[in-house]
């Protein structure tokens, strides 16, 4: 599928679906890594990520296109158009649009090793993402000093 392709199925979708025009862009952007598309505010241009039509199929993009159209058609209605908005969660039940796309099966769930901290005077322990200059911070319950707890294994 091209980006001709998709812009009439797009429009396909918007009148069989909103019984409304769309009247702007749809095209597949290559750079979408998280996301299945996106509605531009500004533009109200539709982006569209490939991977899920070559990943999920047909129906997995139709559903990702009425999600974006219940974006699109709310917000140049002047309703409420974001995820929270009870118009918007309304909308989407009515056309059967997903609230969330289906993750990529390519996508790795990263887990991010955290360090641990010990206070040397009174015990509390301290988490963090990155790591932190000992001799430069003190423990903030005591003001002993800090080390690090390194995990064997």
């Amino acid at each position: 599928m091209d980006d001709q392709q998709l812009q009439k199925l797009t429009q396909q979708l918007s009148l069989q679906y909103f019984h409304k025009p769309f009247q702007h862009k749809a095209y597949f952007n290559h750079r979408l890594k998280t996301t299945g598309g996106r509605y531009l505010l500004h533009s109200h241009h539709i982006e569209l990520n490939k991977k899920y039509l070559t990943e999920h199929g047909q129906k997995e993009l139709e559903g990702i296109i009425k999600h974006e159209l219940c974006h699109y058609h709310l917000h140049l209605e002047g309703k409420g158009y974001q995820h929270r908005d009870q118009d918007f969660k309304a909308l989407l039940k009515k056309v059967g649009a997903p609230r969330f796309c289906t993750p990529l099966p390519t996508m790795k769930k990263t887990t991010r090793k955290t360090r641990t901290y010990e206070c040397k005077e009174c015990g509390q322990a301290f988490l963090r993402k990155r790591a932190m200059d000992i001799n430069r911070y003190v423990c903030g319950k005591c003001g002993g000093k800090i080390k690090e707890i390194v995990k064997k294994g």
